[in-house]
């Protein structure tokens, strides 16, 4: 236990929960769309279950820490180029993840026109929904693992590490999920986000790395936008009301 007082532990453990609250986003706002689709009632619970499912995945890949870096191997390959389980999970996450935002954008624009009764039963919907989380939960926990094994060796400090993220992911989830819901064109924007996120899960299966940087860059600047937008469309609102 004498890792617990050396400075270098905590100010990797201090990095690593800020990266992994960062790496959340994805998550946080991909569940917070999901459980849109809910009755209000069930939102909550599925908000914490979906969150719960995603430490739970991320703890149990660093406990096997030496599975999650063979994922890392070759298994095959195609046209002279190694293909690894970490690949083929990518690739495979990507296409759902590019195929629920398309879907959900669909539904949100289109759906309720084009649906007899505009929802799913509950059951079947709030089960459905939470199996959907658990699968993109994978996607997500893999290269923040990865990342986590990168940065510290020992496991305590990734544990902890991860449980502190996720814990301050559930406190923000309710507010993100009322914000959104409240500004529609925010869900789309955030949909749009997460088919980008997807189209790069697919390239990074090919090997071809975008630093996420950019991409983190982007996103807030089209958020510093729609808030823009949102306090004038408000302005604006309450000009004619006040006339």
């Amino acid at each position: 236990m004498e890792w617990l007082s050396s400075p270098d532990i905590w100010v990797a453990f201090l990095t690593l929960t800020a990266l992994e609250i960062v790496l959340g986003i994805d998550n946080i706002i991909f569940i917070s769309i999901l459980v849109s689709r809910l009755p209000k009632a069930q939102q909550p619970r599925a908000r914490f279950i979906g969150l719960a499912l995603a430490m739970g995945t991320r703890i149990l890949l660093l406990l096997s820490i030496a599975w999650v870096m063979r994922l890392t191997a070759d298994l095959f390959q195609v046209l002279g180029e190694g293909v690894s389980g970490r690949d083929l999970i990518l690739f495979f996450g990507g296409l759902f993840l590019l195929f629920k935002s398309t879907t959900e954008i669909w539904h949100s624009m289109e759906g309720p026109e084009h649906s007899a009764t505009g929802a799913t039963p509950k059951g079947a919907g709030f089960v459905s929904i939470v199996l959907q989380i658990a699968i993109i939960d994978i996607v997500f926990s893999l290269d923040s693992v990865i990342t986590a094994v990168g940065l510290v060796d020992e496991v305590a400090v990734m544990v902890a590490a991860i449980v502190i993220a996720v814990l301050v992911m559930m406190l923000a989830a309710g507010s993100i999920s009322n914000f959104i819901e409240k500004h529609p064109s925010l869900k789309v924007l955030a949909l749009s986000f997460l088919m980008v996120v997807g189209t790069l899960l697919i390239a990074e299966a090919f090997d071809v790395h975008v630093p996420k940087g950019y991409i983190y860059f982007a996103m807030a600047f089209s958020l510093a936008v729609e808030a823009i937008n949102i306090r004038v469309r408000t302005a604006a609102q309450r000009k004619r009301s006040a006339e």
